[in-house]
């Protein structure tokens, strides 16, 4: 991670603030003002960053890709790097209080580790996701598992087999490590695609328990039991409070802290979290559209979490291919909500742009689709009780046959 900070700053898109910061909220609220990474040189008496990824161009800088062709690019990952290791992680006794671990906003349910990327192991498979995690103690932390998501599968098998699940927690890994603990990838690939990422190996090393990490400032090692905390409430990717819950614990056992190591917090609901939620669906919309018409790109938008709003580029052959297109890319992405669909002379990542597409190319009632009763994303506060949702698709393409209709005017 401190080499990328260096690329950060000889691209100047690093802000550095010597005066001292305080953990509760100040931070926070600093970040929300930028899109630029925040390096905290005194924030809870230690060094800290935020906003390392927080636009398109920063992670691509990340992942050495051009930000024309990054969609394309990761589309076509094979998730085969190489994971070397190099020997054993010395630990020490943990202290989550001696780490600047913040707190975001008024109402959450307290200081929250928000860029910790857990790996756990079982039955010969390694998982790697983020989870937000609310500091209980010195030792333990409320760490929220969304029911079926990997982890959480993994938890179930363990406590069936009255076991304990052995993780390890890294914070400060390079970008192309968090971003593929963010990615749905095939099981336990996730350190094979950082690999893959970082151009073709990664080297790790062996904690206590067994779990592989990549290279952090800060790694914790433990395991999560049958013990269960009050978690939330906490402000998610829409900018508002997910409730409070019951949810699994975990206990660290072990400790290991770079000399003068840097913290890596992602603010709730901030730019860096829209990049890291939306952004590797992007390719996976890319590869479904791609089996039923010609795809040139995808956005997942700003305005729309970063999660729930997806733009999607196509070269038309037939007049249907935009409304299959919407059908592909619900199918691949269940969160999403609002689909747009525009021509390749519309620049999908330009919201003027697409509302242009909208305003000029839109037939009510021949070119939205309205899909009710559908399951959506848990974090939209729309989503009635029983889960369900409606989704809507825009089909903001010209008309085949009618092209000289819609074209712009040109020099």
């Amino acid at each position: 991670m401190r080499e990328f900070i260096e690329t950060m700053r000889e691209h100047d898109l690093v802000i550095d603030v010597d005066e001292p910061c305080s953990v509760d909220m100040q931070a926070a609220q600093m970040a929300s003002t930028t899109d630029k990474l925040l390096f905290f040189h005194d924030v809870g008496g230690a060094r800290a960053v935020m906003n390392v990824t927080a636009d398109r161009h920063a992670l691509c800088l990340a992942l050495g890709i051009d930000e024309r062709e990054i969609v394309q690019k990761l589309a076509g990952a094979t998730y085969e790097g190489t994971v070397a290791e190099s020997g054993m992680l010395a630990m020490k006794k943990p202290d989550l209080f001696c780490i600047p671990v913040m707190h975001h906003f008024p109402k959450d349910a307290g200081k929250y580790i928000t860029a910790g990327i857990v790996f756990a192991q079982y039955g010969g498979v390694q998982n790697a996701s983020i989870h937000r995690m609310l500091v209980l103690d010195k030792r333990r932390v409320a760490a929220r598992l969304v029911e079926g998501r990997h982890t959480h599968v993994m938890l179930g098998k363990a406590l069936a087999e009255s076991k304990n699940l052995p993780i390890a927690v890294t914070i400060g890994s390079h970008p192309a490590v968090t971003f593929a603990s963010c990615t749905r990838v095939p099981d336990g690939k996730e350190l094979c695609y950082a690999a893959e990422l970082l151009g073709g190996e990664i080297a790790v090393k062996r904690c206590n328990n067994g779990v592989l990490v990549p290279e952090a400032e800060i790694v914790l090692e433990g395991f999560i039991g049958a013990e269960r905390a009050e978690e939330g409430p906490f402000v998610d990717i829409t900018g508002t409070y997910d409730p409070a819950r019951r949810e699994p614990v975990i206990e660290f056992t072990g400790m290991h802290l770079k000399r003068d190591f840097i913290y890596h917090g992602i603010l709730p609901g901030g730019n860096e979290h829209k990049v890291l939620m939306g952004a590797p669906y992007e390719p996976k919309i890319y590869r479904a559209v791609a089996g039923v018409t010609q795809v040139r790109n995808v956005v997942l938008t700003r305005g729309g979490c970063g999660y729930l709003h997806a733009v999607i580029q196509i070269k038309k052959s037939t007049q249907g291919d935009a409304k299959n297109a919407i059908m592909a890319a619900f199918a691949a992405h269940t969160s999403l909500k609002h689909v747009v669909v525009v021509d390749e002379d519309i620049n999908p990542a330009d919201p003027e742009e697409v509302e242009y597409a909208i305003a000029t190319r839109v037939s009510g009632e021949r070119d939205i689709m309205v899909i009710s009763g559908v399951r959506g994303s848990s974090l939209d506060p729309c989503q009635l009780e029983d889960g369900t949702n409606v989704k809507v698709g825009v089909d903001a393409t010209m008309v085949l046959g009618r092209e000289e209709d819609f074209r712009r005017a040109t020099w």
